[in-house]
């Protein structure tokens, strides 16, 4: 690139040179040849005389030759050859009827050549040839061009330096990217990437960080689930092995004792079964496992599960009711829509006290389907309703496991929920209690929601 910005400016300045000296050294034959315009006949007599005029151009050399060739007239001060024949190129051309111009530049200098015929009644009776050395433009021209080469070299210089600058900045930020993605790949989610700047490479270091922010908070998730996953699934194992340590252990046990002990025993491999199934499909959901949705109405899944608790909630004395209104059809399938209706459903009876009141709503709503179910019990307190839909996230540890629970219940029913495009939310009832809402977008006719 700097050989042709160094080169182009020279051939543009050299070749305006060259059409100024054709200009100028074309313009002085002119005059020359009109100054010899009226004569028959050219002799050295009337060229010298017809010739003063030439005097005052300025010229190397000026020179006059018949129609042979014969020179005539000759400026050269040194070695004048009036008198001898003359064949340069230039004269030739002339002799010919040809105006011609030539132009070099070397060894410091331009040296120009023009020549042109003298006419007499449309014949050619003789040619003019001047010549010209010049120093003066030359040494100009290469003035121009030791300045210019300075010039480039002073760019590329600049440009050497500013290429080290740069690529030492760039290096160093994607050296610095790469180590980030090495300390993250070895497990360090903490490790961020300290790119600073605007540009695509800090934009990159940026997304980076974000991508690993996200796997941290994944990975943290991960382990403390596995690690919830292995308490919950630790504990009816201990009692399971403590009983049947018991039984084996226990001499002449009675057969009462025996079925008590069974009896426990498949209580713990229940709630084993439970922990695995709900496990099993919360892992479905994080993998996006989920069956094609269909038009679901949701009024006789919510019909279907209430007479299913209903025989649970008369064991502890407790009524359910529930006040609906049709129209409220979603995208979905039934299993699942029936496993959110039972889980809140559920989970309302266990937690309502003895003698207490469930109530079931479900309507539709500005374009929505909302299913409320509300329990008169004790209540969530405020500082765990934002957490309670974490899976293994218990309010009361104890008194969920002594109620059957998994801790795994809301989970399932808030990504269940979230992959279907609806929301879920929990809040506390004024009068006491806690009422679950959930809101699914409406199906339209052929599928698609409102």
């Amino acid at each position: 690139m700097l050989l042709l910005l160094n080169t182009y400016p020279l051939l543009v300045s050299e070749d305006l040179v060259f059409r100024s000296k054709e200009t100028t050294l074309q313009n002085s034959v002119s005059v020359m040849v009109s100054s010899l315009s009226g004569l028959d006949k050219l002799t050295e007599e009337n060229v010298n005389t017809a010739m003063t005029v030439a005097e005052d151009t300025g010229l190397s050399r000026s020179l006059v030759t018949d129609a042979a060739g014969k020179i005539l007239y000759d400026t050269r001060e040194t070695g004048s050859a009036v008198g001898d024949y003359t064949f340069y190129t230039e004269i030739v051309q002339a002799l010919l009827g040809n105006d011609a111009f030539t132009c070099t530049y070397q060894n410091g200098a331009f040296r120009s050549r023009a020549s042109s015929p003298v006419m007499y009644q449309n014949q050619i009776i003789g040619a003019v040839y001047a010549y010209e050395y010049d120093t003066d433009q030359a040494a100009l021209l290469k003035g121009f061009q030791t300045n210019l080469m300075r010039m480039s070299v002073l760019v590329g210089l600049l440009v050497l330096v500013l290429s080290a600058v740069l690529s030492r900045a760039l290096t160093g930020k994607i050296s610095a990217l790469l180590e980030a993605i090495r300390q993250v790949r070895e497990g360090a989610y903490s490790h961020r990437a300290e790119i600073r700047g605007r540009d695509e490479i800090a934009q990159i270091g940026q997304e980076f960080n974000s991508l690993t922010d996200r796997l941290q908070i994944t990975e943290s998730s991960r382990r403390r689930f596995v690690s919830d996953a292995s308490h919950e699934l630790k504990t009816p194992l201990a009692a399971i092995r403590l009983l049947t340590d018991s039984i084996l252990q226990t001499e002449n046990i009675d057969l009462d004792t025996t079925r008590e002990f069974v009896a426990d025993i498949g209580q713990e491999a229940e709630r084993l079964s439970r922990i695995t199934e709900d496990l099993l499909r919360l892992t479905r959901l994080d993998s996006d496992v989920l069956e094609k949705p269909v038009r679901v109405d949701l009024l006789p899944v919510m019909q279907q599960v209430l007479r299913m608790m209903d025989l649970v909630a008369e064991e502890k004395n407790i009524s359910i009711t529930y006040e609906a209104r049709a129209g409220c059809i979603v995208l979905g399938t039934r299993d699942e829509l029936h496993q959110v209706v039972y889980n809140l459903t559920d989970n309302a009876v266990k937690y309502s006290g003895e003698g207490g009141h469930v109530e079931v709503g479900l309507y539709p709503e500005n374009g929505q389907a909302v299913l409320t179910v509300s329990d008169d019990g004790v209540g969530i307190p405020e500082e765990d309703i934002p957490r309670i839909f974490e899976r293994f996230y218990r309010v009361d540890k104890a008194r969920s496991r002594a109620a059957g629970g998994t801790g795994l219940g809301l989970s399932i029913v808030s990504d269940t929920v979230r992959k279907r495009g609806g929301t879920v939310e929990a809040a506390n009832r004024p009068g006491g209690g806690t009422v679950f809402t959930v809101r699914w977008p409406l199906a339209l006719e052929g599928g698609d929601r409102t």
